[in-house]
């Protein structure tokens, strides 16, 4: 699946669950965006490695500590007697910067679909014009 069909499929998705009930205004879209990265940021500042994390499995719920996956695998639950595995972190919404980077990529492929951008042809042009420039162009320190 290259990145349009990606998109028409994320597209659909947001269609059927209401996302596009009313106009977005490109604003409203860059807005949205924007928040998915503050979010990864201050994932980021809590402290937070960047793992897939879910927030408690259900050995105690009221404990809002979270469990953390890495490759797909626990990697850490805050019940010691849970073994690996055994955590049922199934039902529970992941969250952490891979999960607000990706909502902010799901946001862009969105609209992509949505206005008919090719998506797939505009990264191929940039990547091969940002091979072409000088190292660290512009003179910016970051």
């Amino acid at each position: 699946m290259n990145l349009n069909e990606l998109a028409k499929e994320i597209h659909r998705n947001a269609v059927d669950h209401g996302w596009w009930e009313e106009k977005r205004t490109f604003g409203d879209i860059i807005s949205l965006c924007h928040s998915e990265l503050s979010e990864a940021l201050e994932e980021y500042r809590k402290g937070f490695k960047p793992d897939v994390i879910y927030f408690c499995c259900n050995q105690n719920p009221a404990i809002n500590v979270p469990c953390v996956f890495k490759e797909n695998e626990l990697s850490y639950c805050p019940y010691a007697e849970v073994k690996q595995g055994d955590c049922e972190y199934r039902d529970r919404k992941p969250e952490g910067i891979p999960i607000e980077l990706a909502d902010c990529i799901i946001r862009i492929l969105d609209y992509c679909a949505y206005t008919g951008i090719d998506i797939d042809k505009a990264i191929q042009i940039k990547h091969e014009y940002n091979k072409t420039r000088p190292y660290r162009h512009g003179g910016k320190a970051i």
